[in-house]
């Protein structure tokens, strides 16, 4: 009795260890496939606003441009709908900061579309007169018309 208990034990603790060695050697090969798919795959890509490492990693060159503080958003929405990568750095040792935006070399073509969409929008909004500025030259007109009516009121009474 004894024999067949030490005989299923060690039956027991042989299969278990060839067991967990399977598991072992398993999963080193899903590994080791999984990096090689990964290699294959290359380095990961980034697309539109990225930092300035990012966009340097991608061994693609890069340019730079200043850009004043005034409309950076509008800069980035036009800069994503032509699907140019970019990332931005701030100045901030200057009074009003300063934006420095760097773009992969190959973009230049889109980025001048960009540019020029870009400053057509900042003229566009350098003309439109100040929704307040309005506002205020309609308060007074508004003001100048009671006053007649209440003129108009008393020369009727008279």
């Amino acid at each position: 009795m004894q024999e067949e208990v030490e005989r299923e034990a060690i039956n027991l603790a042989v299969s278990s260890t060839k067991l967990s060695w399977r598991l072992i050697v398993g999963a080193v090969r899903a590994y080791i496939n999984h990096r090689r798919q990964k290699q294959m795959m290359g380095p990961k890509r980034y697309r539109g606003k990225q930092t300035v490492k990012q966009l340097l990693s991608q061994d693609q060159g890069a340019t730079s441009m200043l850009v004043g503080d005034e409309g950076i958003k509008d800069f980035q929405r036009i800069a994503k709908r032509y699907g140019v990568d970019f990332a931005i750095t701030k100045d901030k040792s200057v009074d009003p900061p300063k934006y420095t935006v760097f773009f992969k070399a190959k973009d230049l073509d889109a980025l001048e579309a960009v540019m020029n969409e870009f400053e057509e929008r900042k003229a566009f909004k350098k003309e439109r007169p100040s929704v307040l500025h309005q506002l205020d030259i309609y308060k007074e007109k508004a003001k100048e018309q009671i006053v007649k009516a209440k003129i108009r009121v008393k020369e009727m009474v008279r």
